[in-house]
């Protein structure tokens, strides 16, 4: 693989390798960025899995993790910067990976970093007439700056939202091709509406019933904890996980744990691997189950979304008898668990399995067979192999349209790799297609466990760690497996005993942006089906 990227990277005059790190590292300069980009993907490297912005003090700069969907090999990092502060620009690649889109319009939001040709540069979490850049380290957080306007934002009319590119000099400029035309029928769905799963608010261009555009509007509930990660040290970090992806909380946590582990090289016990990836599983299952709940109710089925919470509330009850927590759980720390399983753990966990299994029969009974629930799931919705690839999404929804793209298969973490579960892949990408996955999904997740119980190691619960955890100067990057697909965790360290900078991988953003190409050319009726089919979690998305 090393040779590959060499002779992709051959004919790039200011491109440098660096191999010795934890994946191979090509900086480059913004003039021939693009020429490696191109290279990249013409080699298989077509899944952009992160873009992080940076500030460096002396420049600001961006670092992308590329992979490839064809061999799934590991991650190569690419890396541009620019010392132009007051006017930095830097090439998209949007038009090269389409999930770039959405991640440049993050950085130039938080970094004032703007993109030449990206097709709309509008902020994406904060408002349009907003001072500053809030992740650069001199931002002046002066609240007279940027007043509470007295008109909100989202009342203007929909002709007055321009689209913004950025020319060749770096300018902010109109785009040719207005967000929504004038004679467009446009409504608003959200930000408060339980169909949206979330202080989500879509504006939606319709002709006739017939969807023409769905724009996602973020930052409702954006809480900036990457940013208040800098003041964080790594155990005060953990609870902020758990607080993204509210479903995925103990996966979150896990992914950071495990990140500041690799750094500091420490050997987790085998136990608290073990429990660990058991809470992982029961983590999923619980999430998969609300789901499957929300997706009925949004149907009108009442009946079905309280079978699904009744059982989440097994699960509930387990993580509180060893955890002491229900839905944010806090049991994961740096270097294993907080303390050791409950002795009734091991009985808790054989009991749901086998009541598990029989409930998913009377799931599919239920709802899956219904005539009025196939006639609205079937046949809407579609999302091809190459566009999950091109715009991210991970995750059930990425398998259901015939991607294998599991981290736990790919990069195994705590042990993933010793243990026997198929990793379940759909292949036609409707909506009827990701709600089936996700209760596949459930019975993987039950062989894992079954396996694991069974045979719990003996041993400690908890390496010893520091009293304080300071991490080694470098980047550490690590993946896991959550509820709703590739979850990331990117740490910044310069030897402090807080983080130089913090970057999380939403896999629920890459899910939103799915909407519109999913619902174009459906009716509006079948919009709240896809969404709830893509399972988004808007904090995941907002962090």
């Amino acid at each position: 693989e090393m040779k590959k990227i060499k002779d992709i990277i051959s004919s790039v005059k200011s491109a440098l390798l660096v191999e010795d790190g934890q994946y191979p590292t090509i900086t480059v300069t913004p003039e021939e960025l693009r020429k490696v980009a191109e290279n990249l993907l013409k080699n298989g490297y077509d899944f952009l899995v992160n873009l992080t912005g940076m500030d460096y003090k002396d420049s600001l700069g961006v670092i992308y993790h590329i992979s490839s969907s064809i061999d799934r090999t590991s991650l190569v990092v690419v890396k541009t910067s620019t010392e132009n502060r007051e006017n930095p620009v830097i090439p998209t690649v949007s038009d090269i990976w389409e999930s770039a889109n959405l991640y440049e319009r993050e950085v130039y939001d938080f970094f004032g970093i703007r993109f030449i040709n990206h097709p709309d540069m509008r902020r994406l979490f904060l408002r349009q007439d907003w001072n500053g850049f809030p992740f650069r380290k001199d931002y002046d957080s002066n609240p007279e700056l940027n007043p509470v306007p007295l008109v909100n934002q989202s009342t203007e009319a929909m002709e007055d939202v321009p689209t913004l590119t950025v020319n060749k000099d770096g300018e902010l400029v109109n785009s040719s091709t207005p967000l929504f035309g004038k004679q467009e029928y446009v409504i608003n769905i959200g930000p408060q509406h339980p169909a949206t799963h979330g202080v989500l608010h879509l504006r939606v261009s319709l002709d006739g019933e017939i969807i023409n555009k769905v724009d996602p509007n973020f930052g409702y509930i954006h809480r900036g904890i990457e940013k208040m990660c800098e003041t964080k040290t790594y155990p005060q970090i953990l609870q902020l996980t758990e607080r993204l992806d509210y479903l995925s909380g103990t996966m979150n946590r896990h992914a950071f744990c495990l990140c500041v582990e690799k750094a500091l090289g420490l050997e987790v016990p085998a136990r608290a691997q073990a429990v660990r990836v058991i809470f992982d599983e029961l983590t999923r299952i619980a999430s998969h189950l609300l789901g499957w709940g929300c997706t009925c109710m949004d149907m009108g089925s009442i009946t079905a979304f309280i079978y699904g919470m009744r059982d989440r509330e097994k699960i509930m009850d387990i993580f509180e008898e060893t955890g002491g927590g229900r839905l944010m759980v806090g049991y994961n720390v740096i270097g294993g668990v907080a303390n050791d399983v409950s002795p009734k753990f091991v009985d808790q966990v054989k009991e749901f399995i086998p009541y598990m299994r029989k409930m998913i029969k009377e799931y599919h009974t239920l709802f899956t067979y219904n005539p009025i629930a196939r006639g609205r799931m079937e046949n809407i919705g579609f999302l091809t192999k190459e566009q999950a690839i091109a715009l991210g999404t991970t995750g059930p929804v990425g398998r259901a349209s015939g991607w294998a793209c599991d981290v736990r298969k790919i990069e195994p973490y705590a042990g993933y790799d010793k243990l026997d579960f198929e990793e379940v892949i759909r292949t036609e990408g409707g909506t009827l297609d990701r709600y089936l996955i996700r209760l596949d999904e459930i019975e993987q997740s039950l062989r894992i466990i079954e396996q694991l119980i069974n045979n719990l190691p003996e041993g400690d619960y908890k390496a010893k760690t520091p009293a304080i955890i300071k991490l080694p100067a470098g980047e550490y990057y690590q993946r896991v497996e959550n509820a709703r697909g590739d979850f990331g965790v990117y740490i910044n360290s310069t030897g402090d005993k807080n983080p130089y900078r913090v970057k999380f991988r939403s896999p629920c953003m890459t899910l939103i942006s799915a909407l519109d190409p999913l619902c174009r050319n459906e009716k509006i009726a079948d919009l709240i089906m896809i969404g709830a089919s893509l399972d988004y979690v808007i904090p995941c998305a907002d962090r």
